[in-house]
C-alpha cells in the first residue's frame, strides 16, 4: 500500500488576520473552526490541552503518544470533535486508512463545516483515489471567511490537480496559495516545476529565485534550477546548481541524474 505523503495539513501557527479568498460567497454555512471557540465547559477545556500537545506531537512523529492524548482527550469529553481530528491525522499518518476515514467522519459529523477538519480530510481523500470528494472539501476550507490559513487547502488542492496530471488547475491554486502567503515554498517550488514542464522558462526562474529568498535549496529545486538554467543558457547559474548538488547533496538521486547527464 502506497504511504499516504501528508501535506500542510497539520494546524500550525497559522497567518495573522483573514484573508480574501477566490469563490468566496456568504457566509450561512461557514462555522468557526472548533479549535477558535472559547471551551464550552471544563471538560473540553482539559480535551483541548490534550489535542493541542497531542498536535505538537504528530509534528515530531511520535504519533503513539499524539494517539494517547486524543484517547486522554475523549475520555474527559465524549464527543469533542478536535479530538477524532487529532486521531484521524495520527492514522492517516501511520498509514491506517479506514481507522483514519472513520475518525475523520466522526469529527466531520460533528462539525461538517470545520474548515480544519474539511482541509484534513480533503487531503485524505484526495490521497486515496476520492479526487472529486477532496478537492470539494479543500474548496470548502479554503472558503471558509474564519479559517485564517487559506493557503493550506489551497496548497493542498494543487497538489489534488497534479495527481489527476491537471497542471494548469494545479497552478491556479498554487498561485491562490502564494498571494496568500509568499513565503510558502511548497507551492513556489511547483509553480516553477508546473511552468518548466509547460517551456517557461523564465518563469520558472522567477518563482525558484523566490523560493530561494524564503529558504534554502533542496536537492530537488537545485536540480530545477540547474535543470532550467541550462534551458535559459545560463552557464555559470547552471554551474552554481551543479556546486551545490555535488558539494551537498552528492547521495541524491538528482545528483545522480546529473551525473549520468539525465537533464529530462
Amino acid at each position: 500500500m502506497t504511504r499516504i505523503i501528508a501535506t500542510l495539513i497539520i494546524p500550525l501557527a497559522v497567518l495573522a488576520g483573514c484573508a480574501t479568498t477566490p469563490g468566496g460567497g456568504g457566509t450561512a454555512s461557514a462555522e468557526r473552526p472548533v479549535s477558535d471557540l472559547p471551551p464550552a465547559n471544563e471538560a473540553e477545556a482539559r480535551a483541548k490541552v490534550h489535542v493541542d500537545l497531542g498536535l505538537a506531537y504528530v509534528q515530531i512523529g511520535r504519533y503513539d503518544v499524539a494517539l494517547d492524548e486524543a484517547r486522554t482527550a475523549l475520555a474527559l469529553s465524549p464527543g469533542y470533535a478536535p479530538a477524532y481530528h487529532l486521531m484521524g491525522l495520527v492514522y492517516m499518518f501511520i498509514d491506517d486508512r479506514p481507522t483514519a476515514r472513520a475518525n475523520f467522519e466522526r469529527a466531520l459529523q460533528l462539525a461538517p463545516n470545520d474548515p480544519e477538519f474539511n482541509n484534513s480530510y480533503g487531503w485524505f481523500q484526495c490521497a486515496t483515489g476520492n479526487e472529486k470528494d477532496g478537492l470539494e472539501r479543500l474548496a470548502s476550507a479554503a472558503r471558509n471567511p474564519y479559517y485564517r490559513a487559506p493557503t493550506r487547502p489551497y496548497t493542498n488542492a494543487g497538489l489534488c490537480h497534479l495527481r489527476l496530471k491537471n497542471d494548469t488547475a494545479a497552478a491556479e491554486q498554487f498561485q491562490w496559495a502564494v498571494q496568500l502567503d509568499p513565503a510558502n515554498t511548497q507551492a513556489l517550488f511547483h509553480l516553477a516545476a508546473i511552468a518548466y514542464r509547460q517551456g517557461a522558462y523564465e518563469q520558472a526562474r522567477g518563482h525558484l529565485v523566490q523560493l530561494h529568498q524564503q529558504s534554502e535549496p533542496t536537492a530537488e529545486s537545485a536540480w530545477l534550477g540547474l535543470r532550467t538554467e541550462r534551458k535559459l543558457g545560463n552557464r555559470d547559474a547552471e554551474a552554481s546548481y551543479a556546486a551545490q548538488l555535488r558539494g551537498r547533496f552528492s547521495d541524491s538521486s538528482e545528483y545522480q541524474a546529473m551525473i549520468q547527464g539525465q537533464y529530462e
